[in-house]
């Protein structure tokens, strides 16, 4: 039996839908159904009930899904015990990160700590969120840097630094004229949002429908790079990190307007497995990030004027 049938199934049963299951696992929907057929055809039995949505397990398939579950924690505990003692042989971190994490600073990050630990380094992985969760959880990854961490029973989480969301649009945009923009302002715009699926997009949709705003969702990414480039094409906006728009908007290709009678900030955290103790070399490289961040030049907004608006409260 494949450790890959098995960690396909445990991703059915958590995400309750063979499309969602079938992208983690990098295969077609039709060979997803396949992989859970052939499974049931070995044990004689019914593991998911198909007619309800979303999909649910029949008491087997439950059963299943906890063994296949403790089977492959088992594994991947194996695996990241020899990653582990290979990673303190050679001072080696692995981490996993969003894409628009590294897109900033990170390279000084890992220059100041090859400085601080001669011989180590950092090999950084960008990904997709979901997929930076599941490089730690499986012990791949000794820290994951994400926005809108969550802990859990397995993993540690804790904050790193927060982003102020800000208004990206190009600069011939009516609303890039503004000393800062009001959230009114923002009604029935197009708008280039993230992909559904993402954290981030939730959070952006609640602090719209809090104020009774409802944009003209025209284009959906779901990274940071994209959508910069499809503002600058379209002639649409959106909410962004401000630090993100530092290139874009010393270059004139972009513009960042600061929100005038709300704030919306986008938390970066740092994650890692709760039951594997960080290496000396991982457990420095957080202490060097959560250090005072020393990126050169402030904010390409702190000197414009901004109107008045009250304390900044995290979504």
């Amino acid at each position: 039996m494949r450790l890959s049938y098995l960690k396909l199934f445990c991703d059915l049963a958590r995400c309750r839908s063979f499309s969602e299951a079938a992208s983690l696992n990098h295969v077609s929907q039709s060979a997803a159904s396949q992989v859970v057929l052939q499974l049931e055809k070995r044990l004689g039995v019914k593991l998911v009930d198909r007619s309800t949505r979303p999909l649910l397990l029949t008491p087997e398939g439950e059963a299943y899904h906890e063994a296949c579950r403790n089977l492959l924690d088992q594994y991947h505990a194996v695996e990241a015990s020899i990653r582990k003692t290979k990673a303190q042989a050679s001072a080696t971190v692995q981490v996993a990160a969003i894409y628009s994490v590294g897109l900033r600073d990170m390279n000084q990050y890992i220059n100041r700590f090859s400085a601080l630990l001669p011989g180590s380094t950092v090999h950084i992985e960008y990904l997709h969120p979901e997929r930076v969760y599941e490089r730690v959880m499986q012990g791949r990854s000794d820290l994951g840097l994400v926005s809108y961490p969550r802990k859990s029973r397995e993993l540690v989480a804790f904050p790193w630094r927060q982003e102020e969301m800000v208004l990206a649009c190009a600069p011939n945009h009516p609303l890039a004229k503004l000393k800062s923009v009001k959230i009114s302002q923002l009604e029935g715009v197009k708008y280039i949002g993230f992909d559904r699926d993402l954290v981030i997009r939730r959070h952006v949709d609640r602090f719209l429908r809090q104020y009774g705003v409802s944009v003209d969702i025209v284009l959906e990414f779901d990274n940071i790079e994209n959508i910069k480039k499809a503002i600058e094409e379209s002639g649409g906006v959106s909410l962004l990190p401000e630090p993100m728009l530092t290139k874009e908007v010393n270059a004139g290709t972009l513009a960042g307007v600061r929100l005038a009678n709300a704030a919306l900030i986008r938390p970066l955290g740092i994650i890692y497995r709760r039951t594997h103790p960080l290496t000396r070399a991982a457990q420095q490289f957080i202490t060097l990030l959560r250090e005072p961040d020393v990126a050169p030049g402030a904010s390409v907004l702190s000197k414009r004027k901004t109107a008045s608006r009250p304390s900044a409260t995290q979504d």
